[in-house]
Protein backbone atom coordinates (compact mmCIF):
# COMPACT_ATOMS: atom_id res chain seq x y z
CA UNK A 1 0.00 0.00 0.00
CA UNK A 2 1.19 3.47 -0.81
CA UNK A 3 -0.29 6.13 1.45
CA UNK A 4 0.34 9.54 -0.08
CA UNK A 5 0.55 12.64 2.04
CA UNK A 6 -2.15 14.53 0.18
CA UNK A 7 -4.02 11.91 -1.84
CA UNK A 8 -6.04 12.68 -4.93
CA UNK A 9 -6.94 16.30 -5.52
CA UNK A 10 -10.16 16.62 -3.54
CA UNK A 11 -11.66 19.16 -5.93
CA UNK A 12 -11.24 16.85 -8.91
CA UNK A 13 -13.42 14.19 -7.26
CA UNK A 14 -15.75 16.01 -4.88
CA UNK A 15 -17.95 18.99 -5.62
CA UNK A 16 -19.87 21.12 -3.14
CA UNK A 17 -23.43 22.34 -3.58
CA UNK A 18 -22.56 25.93 -4.47
CA UNK A 19 -20.09 24.91 -7.16
CA UNK A 20 -22.61 22.48 -8.64
CA UNK A 21 -25.23 25.22 -8.74
CA UNK A 22 -22.78 27.44 -10.64
CA UNK A 23 -21.93 24.66 -13.08
CA UNK A 24 -25.60 24.01 -13.78
CA UNK A 25 -26.19 27.70 -14.45
CA UNK A 26 -23.18 27.90 -16.75
CA UNK A 27 -24.19 24.69 -18.50
CA UNK A 28 -27.52 26.19 -19.50
CA UNK A 29 -25.77 29.02 -21.31
CA UNK A 30 -22.47 27.52 -22.46
CA UNK A 31 -21.10 24.64 -24.54
CA UNK A 32 -20.04 22.43 -21.61
CA UNK A 33 -23.00 20.27 -20.52
CA UNK A 34 -23.52 18.96 -17.00
CA UNK A 35 -25.21 15.64 -16.27
CA UNK A 36 -26.40 15.19 -12.68
CA UNK A 37 -27.36 11.66 -11.64
CA UNK A 38 -29.08 10.53 -8.45
CA UNK A 39 -27.95 6.95 -7.80
CA UNK A 40 -30.07 6.26 -4.70
CA UNK A 41 -31.25 2.72 -3.93
CA UNK A 42 -33.35 1.91 -0.86
CA UNK A 43 -31.82 -1.03 1.00
CA UNK A 44 -33.80 -2.10 4.06
CA UNK A 45 -32.12 -3.20 7.27
CA UNK A 46 -32.40 -6.99 7.66
CA UNK A 47 -34.83 -8.28 10.29
CA UNK A 48 -33.24 -11.73 10.20
CA UNK A 49 -30.44 -13.53 8.41
CA UNK A 50 -31.07 -13.75 4.67
CA UNK A 51 -33.51 -10.81 4.70
CA UNK A 52 -32.50 -8.99 1.51
CA UNK A 53 -34.86 -6.20 0.42
CA UNK A 54 -33.75 -3.63 -2.12
CA UNK A 55 -35.96 -1.15 -3.94
CA UNK A 56 -35.44 1.55 -6.51
CA UNK A 57 -34.81 5.06 -5.24
CA UNK A 58 -36.89 6.51 -8.07
CA UNK A 59 -39.77 7.46 -5.76
CA UNK A 60 -37.42 9.33 -3.43
CA UNK A 61 -35.94 11.14 -6.43
CA UNK A 62 -39.40 12.08 -7.69
CA UNK A 63 -40.28 13.45 -4.27
CA UNK A 64 -37.32 15.84 -4.14
CA UNK A 65 -34.37 16.17 -6.46
CA UNK A 66 -31.89 18.63 -7.87
CA UNK A 67 -33.47 20.44 -10.83
CA UNK A 68 -32.41 18.86 -14.10
CA UNK A 69 -31.08 15.70 -12.47
CA UNK A 70 -31.86 12.17 -13.57
CA UNK A 71 -32.36 9.09 -11.43
CA UNK A 72 -30.26 6.03 -12.25
CA UNK A 73 -31.59 2.78 -10.83
CA UNK A 74 -28.51 0.78 -9.89
CA UNK A 75 -30.66 -2.32 -9.44
CA UNK A 76 -30.84 -2.53 -13.23
CA UNK A 77 -28.51 0.16 -14.64
CA UNK A 78 -24.72 0.10 -14.68
CA UNK A 79 -24.82 -3.52 -13.61
CA UNK A 80 -24.33 -6.91 -15.24
CA UNK A 81 -27.76 -8.56 -15.59
CA UNK A 82 -26.17 -11.98 -16.07
CA UNK A 83 -24.33 -11.94 -12.73
CA UNK A 84 -25.40 -14.14 -9.82
CA UNK A 85 -25.26 -11.32 -7.26
CA UNK A 86 -26.69 -7.80 -7.01
CA UNK A 87 -24.94 -4.68 -8.34
CA UNK A 88 -22.29 -6.60 -10.28
CA UNK A 89 -20.25 -4.21 -12.39
CA UNK A 90 -20.73 -4.29 -16.17
CA UNK A 91 -17.97 -4.27 -18.75
CA UNK A 92 -16.20 -0.99 -19.35
CA UNK A 93 -17.76 -0.68 -22.79
CA UNK A 94 -21.24 -1.33 -21.38
CA UNK A 95 -20.68 1.33 -18.71
CA UNK A 96 -19.77 3.92 -21.31
CA UNK A 97 -22.70 2.95 -23.53
CA UNK A 98 -25.13 3.44 -20.66
CA UNK A 99 -23.65 6.81 -19.83
CA UNK A 100 -23.80 7.88 -23.46
CA UNK A 101 -27.45 6.82 -23.60
CA UNK A 102 -28.08 9.37 -20.86
CA UNK A 103 -26.60 12.02 -23.13
CA UNK A 104 -23.04 12.24 -21.86
CA UNK A 105 -19.89 12.42 -23.93
CA UNK A 106 -16.26 13.40 -23.36
CA UNK A 107 -17.25 17.05 -22.91
CA UNK A 108 -19.80 16.37 -20.19
CA UNK A 109 -19.19 17.03 -16.51
CA UNK A 110 -20.85 14.10 -14.74
CA UNK A 111 -21.91 14.75 -11.14
CA UNK A 112 -23.24 11.99 -8.90
CA UNK A 113 -25.28 12.26 -5.73
CA UNK A 114 -27.72 10.33 -3.58
CA UNK A 115 -30.25 11.02 -0.87
CA UNK A 116 -27.62 11.27 1.83
CA UNK A 117 -25.65 8.08 2.52
CA UNK A 118 -23.03 8.94 -0.12
CA UNK A 119 -22.42 5.24 -0.70
CA UNK A 120 -24.65 4.97 -3.79
CA UNK A 121 -23.00 7.94 -5.45
CA UNK A 122 -19.64 6.42 -4.53
CA UNK A 123 -20.66 3.12 -6.08
CA UNK A 124 -21.45 4.68 -9.44
CA UNK A 125 -18.30 6.81 -9.19
CA UNK A 126 -16.18 3.64 -8.80
CA UNK A 127 -17.88 1.90 -11.74
CA UNK A 128 -17.31 4.95 -13.95
CA UNK A 129 -13.74 5.30 -12.71
CA UNK A 130 -12.98 1.74 -13.77
CA UNK A 131 -14.32 2.59 -17.24
CA UNK A 132 -12.03 5.59 -17.52
CA UNK A 133 -14.77 8.17 -16.98
CA UNK A 134 -13.97 10.90 -14.47
CA UNK A 135 -17.06 11.86 -12.47
CA UNK A 136 -17.50 14.05 -9.42
CA UNK A 137 -19.48 13.30 -6.26
CA UNK A 138 -21.66 15.89 -4.53
CA UNK A 139 -20.22 15.94 -1.02
CA UNK A 140 -23.06 15.41 1.44
CA UNK A 141 -25.57 14.51 -1.26
CA UNK A 142 -29.05 16.01 -1.42
CA UNK A 143 -29.02 17.11 2.26
CA UNK A 144 -25.98 19.31 1.54
CA UNK A 145 -27.78 20.81 -1.46
CA UNK A 146 -30.86 21.71 0.56
CA UNK A 147 -28.76 22.92 3.51
CA UNK A 148 -27.16 25.42 1.13
CA UNK A 149 -30.61 26.86 0.45
CA UNK A 150 -30.71 25.56 -3.11
CA UNK A 151 -34.00 24.53 -4.72
CA UNK A 152 -35.39 21.06 -5.27
CA UNK A 153 -38.23 19.97 -7.49
CA UNK A 154 -40.73 17.22 -6.82
CA UNK A 155 -42.10 16.55 -10.28
CA UNK A 156 -40.32 14.63 -12.97
CA UNK A 157 -39.11 17.27 -15.45
CA UNK A 158 -38.71 16.75 -19.17
CA UNK A 159 -34.94 16.59 -19.39
CA UNK A 160 -34.71 15.53 -23.04
CA UNK A 161 -32.24 17.73 -24.83
CA UNK A 162 -30.47 19.04 -21.72
CA UNK A 163 -27.35 17.25 -22.98
CA UNK A 164 -26.45 16.12 -26.48
CA UNK A 165 -27.28 12.53 -27.31
CA UNK A 166 -25.01 10.21 -29.25
CA UNK A 167 -26.63 7.59 -31.44
CA UNK A 168 -23.54 5.60 -32.39
CA UNK A 169 -19.91 5.02 -31.48
CA UNK A 170 -18.21 5.39 -28.13
CA UNK A 171 -18.87 8.77 -26.54
CA UNK A 172 -15.61 8.49 -24.59
CA UNK A 173 -12.88 7.75 -27.16
CA UNK A 174 -10.04 8.62 -24.80
CA UNK A 175 -11.30 6.19 -22.20
CA UNK A 176 -11.70 3.47 -24.83
CA UNK A 177 -8.14 3.89 -26.06
CA UNK A 178 -6.80 3.46 -22.54
CA UNK A 179 -8.68 0.26 -21.68
CA UNK A 180 -5.80 -2.11 -22.37
CA UNK A 181 -3.38 -0.20 -20.17
CA UNK A 182 -5.82 0.63 -17.37
CA UNK A 183 -5.62 -1.87 -14.49
CA UNK A 184 -8.86 -3.39 -13.29
CA UNK A 185 -10.36 -2.03 -10.09
CA UNK A 186 -11.99 -5.37 -9.29
CA UNK A 187 -10.94 -8.68 -7.76
CA UNK A 188 -12.98 -11.86 -8.08
CA UNK A 189 -13.79 -14.50 -5.48
CA UNK A 190 -10.81 -16.70 -6.25
CA UNK A 191 -8.47 -13.73 -6.06
CA UNK A 192 -9.88 -12.80 -2.66
CA UNK A 193 -9.61 -16.39 -1.49
CA UNK A 194 -5.94 -16.40 -2.45
CA UNK A 195 -5.33 -13.24 -0.40
CA UNK A 196 -7.28 -14.62 2.56
CA UNK A 197 -5.30 -17.87 2.51
CA UNK A 198 -1.96 -16.11 2.15
CA UNK A 199 -1.30 -17.39 -1.37
CA UNK A 200 -1.42 -13.85 -2.79
CA UNK A 201 -0.41 -10.52 -1.33
CA UNK A 202 -2.90 -7.88 -0.26
CA UNK A 203 -4.82 -6.47 2.69
CA UNK A 204 -8.49 -7.40 3.05
CA UNK A 205 -10.60 -4.52 4.36
CA UNK A 206 -14.24 -4.86 5.43
CA UNK A 207 -16.25 -1.64 5.07
CA UNK A 208 -19.20 -2.79 7.20
CA UNK A 209 -19.83 -1.65 10.75
CA UNK A 210 -18.46 -3.47 13.78
CA UNK A 211 -21.60 -5.53 14.43
CA UNK A 212 -21.57 -6.99 10.91
CA UNK A 213 -17.80 -7.44 11.00
CA UNK A 214 -18.09 -9.42 14.23
CA UNK A 215 -21.24 -11.26 13.13
CA UNK A 216 -23.40 -10.15 16.05
CA UNK A 217 -26.32 -8.70 14.07
CA UNK A 218 -28.65 -10.07 11.37
CA UNK A 219 -27.20 -10.09 7.87
CA UNK A 220 -28.87 -9.80 4.48
CA UNK A 221 -26.87 -12.79 3.37
CA UNK A 222 -26.87 -16.49 4.15
CA UNK A 223 -24.22 -16.50 6.88
CA UNK A 224 -22.79 -14.01 9.37
CA UNK A 225 -19.19 -12.99 9.78
CA UNK A 226 -16.21 -11.69 7.82
CA UNK A 227 -13.66 -13.11 5.43
CA UNK A 228 -10.68 -14.52 7.36
CA UNK A 229 -7.75 -12.15 7.58
CA UNK A 230 -9.85 -9.00 7.22
CA UNK A 231 -9.37 -5.75 9.05
CA UNK A 232 -12.26 -3.41 9.85
CA UNK A 233 -12.59 0.06 8.33
CA UNK A 234 -16.29 1.04 8.47
CA UNK A 235 -17.35 3.32 5.64
CA UNK A 236 -19.47 5.50 7.89
CA UNK A 237 -16.37 6.44 9.91
CA UNK A 238 -15.24 8.55 6.96
CA UNK A 239 -18.26 10.87 7.21
CA UNK A 240 -18.91 13.78 9.54
CA UNK A 241 -22.19 14.46 11.34
CA UNK A 242 -23.63 16.15 8.25
CA UNK A 243 -22.89 13.22 5.96
CA UNK A 244 -19.93 14.90 4.28
CA UNK A 245 -16.53 13.32 3.86
CA UNK A 246 -14.07 14.25 6.57
CA UNK A 247 -11.28 16.74 5.85
CA UNK A 248 -8.26 15.28 4.08
CA UNK A 249 -6.04 15.05 7.21
CA UNK A 250 -8.75 13.08 9.03
CA UNK A 251 -9.20 10.72 6.08
CA UNK A 252 -5.47 10.11 6.02
CA UNK A 253 -5.42 9.52 9.78
CA UNK A 254 -8.05 6.82 9.50
CA UNK A 255 -6.30 5.25 6.54
CA UNK A 256 -3.01 5.19 8.43
CA UNK A 257 -4.40 2.41 10.60
CA UNK A 258 -4.21 0.01 7.67
CA UNK A 259 -1.25 -2.36 7.61
CA UNK A 260 1.57 -0.92 5.51
CA UNK A 261 1.55 -3.22 2.51
CA UNK A 262 4.54 -1.66 0.78
CA UNK A 263 5.18 -4.17 -1.98
CA UNK A 264 2.64 -6.47 -0.35
CA UNK A 265 -0.18 -6.04 -2.82
CA UNK A 266 -3.36 -4.00 -3.02
CA UNK A 267 -5.90 -3.01 -0.43
CA UNK A 268 -8.89 -5.24 -1.23
CA UNK A 269 -12.19 -3.70 -0.20
CA UNK A 270 -15.41 -5.59 0.41
CA UNK A 271 -18.69 -5.29 2.30
CA UNK A 272 -22.04 -6.97 1.76
CA UNK A 273 -22.52 -6.13 -1.89
CA UNK A 274 -19.90 -3.64 -3.02
CA UNK A 275 -21.74 -0.52 -1.84
CA UNK A 276 -20.23 0.45 1.52
CA UNK A 277 -16.90 -0.66 0.07
CA UNK A 278 -17.35 1.97 -2.64
CA UNK A 279 -17.53 4.67 0.02
CA UNK A 280 -14.31 3.27 1.48
CA UNK A 281 -12.83 3.40 -2.02
CA UNK A 282 -13.80 7.05 -2.43
CA UNK A 283 -12.41 8.06 0.96
CA UNK A 284 -9.21 6.06 0.61
CA UNK A 285 -8.60 7.44 -2.88
CA UNK A 286 -8.84 10.93 -1.42
CA UNK A 287 -6.45 9.84 1.33
CA UNK A 288 -3.92 8.65 -1.23
CA UNK A 289 -4.15 4.90 -0.62
CA UNK A 290 -2.99 2.99 -3.69
CA UNK A 291 -3.52 0.46 -5.15
CA UNK A 292 -7.16 -0.22 -4.34
CA UNK A 293 -9.35 -2.99 -5.72
CA UNK A 294 -12.85 -4.11 -4.81
CA UNK A 295 -14.27 -7.57 -4.31
CA UNK A 296 -17.47 -6.92 -6.20
CA UNK A 297 -19.39 -10.00 -5.09
CA UNK A 298 -18.46 -9.28 -1.47
CA UNK A 299 -20.29 -11.21 1.25
CA UNK A 300 -23.34 -11.88 -0.91
CA UNK A 301 -21.22 -14.10 -3.15
CA UNK A 302 -18.80 -15.34 -0.48
CA UNK A 303 -21.44 -16.49 2.01
CA UNK A 304 -23.36 -18.33 -0.72
CA UNK A 305 -20.46 -20.76 -1.13
CA UNK A 306 -20.56 -23.18 1.84
CA UNK A 307 -16.92 -24.15 1.27
CA UNK A 308 -15.69 -20.64 2.03
CA UNK A 309 -14.96 -19.85 5.69
CA UNK A 310 -16.17 -16.93 7.78
CA UNK A 311 -14.89 -15.60 11.09
CA UNK A 312 -17.04 -14.15 13.87
CA UNK A 313 -16.20 -12.25 17.03
CA UNK A 314 -13.65 -9.58 17.78
CA UNK A 315 -10.19 -9.60 16.26
CA UNK A 316 -7.67 -11.08 18.68
CA UNK A 317 -3.91 -10.99 18.70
Amino acid sequence: MNLGTSGAHRGSILIDADELARLLEEGREGPAPVLVLDATVVLAQPAHDGDYRAASGADAWAGAHIPGSRHVDLLTAFTDPAALYHFAHPSRAATRRELAALGADERTTVVLYDQGSLQWAARLWWVLRDAGVAARVLDGGLPAWTAAGLPVVSSAPDVAGTVRRRSEGDAFPGATAGDAARPSLWLDKEGVRAVSEGRASGTLVCALGAAHFEGTTPTRYSRRGRIPGSVSLPAQDFLDGDGRLLPAPDLAARASGLPDGGAGGPVVLYCGGGISASLDALALTLAGVDPLVMYDGSLEEWTADPELPLVRGKVTG
